[in-house]
């Protein structure tokens, strides 16, 4: 990573159906206007994982499980800084999803309706991987 690039992490929350499908979280960014997967910045002293961790908790209510590493995402965001982004396969195993702090709505989709919801492209390679994940 390059010096300036600011860490983040985050997760891609799912859960089986009664059918068996995969269903995935999606949270929804008022200010941002734009659907994605929960993620914030690494604090200092915070290892990615941890961090993925609460952020997660933070913005939909959920205790989690962490899984297989996804994906290493850059990208320049809306300041014009480059963000490197990590993100791992989580379960729930506690808490209610439900908007919180940034969040104004959460929403489980099928991977399907969630390559059609999501804001940014750069989020369905995370859907890629999962898909090569939990297969």
């Amino acid at each position: 990573m390059s010096d300036g690039a600011r860490k983040a992490a985050g997760g891609v929350i799912v859960r089986q159906t009664a059918r068996g499908a995969t269903e995935v979280l999606l949270v929804h960014r008022p200010h941002r206007q734009d659907w994605t997967f929960p993620k914030g910045k690494v604090e200092p002293g915070e290892t990615d994982e941890a961090c993925a961790l609460r952020e997660v908790e933070e913005e939909t209510g959920l205790r989690c499980a962490l899984g297989d590493e996804l994906l290493t995402i850059s990208y320049v965001d809306h300041k014009d800084r480059l963000k490197v982004a990590r993100y791992w396969v989580m379960r729930a195993i506690g808490g209610q999803a439900a908007p919180h702090n940034e969040i104004d709505a959460v929403r489980w989709l099928s991977v399907a309706a969630a390559a059609r919801t999501l804001t940014y492209e750069r989020d369905l390679a995370l859907l890629d991987a999962l898909a090569a994940a939990v297969h």
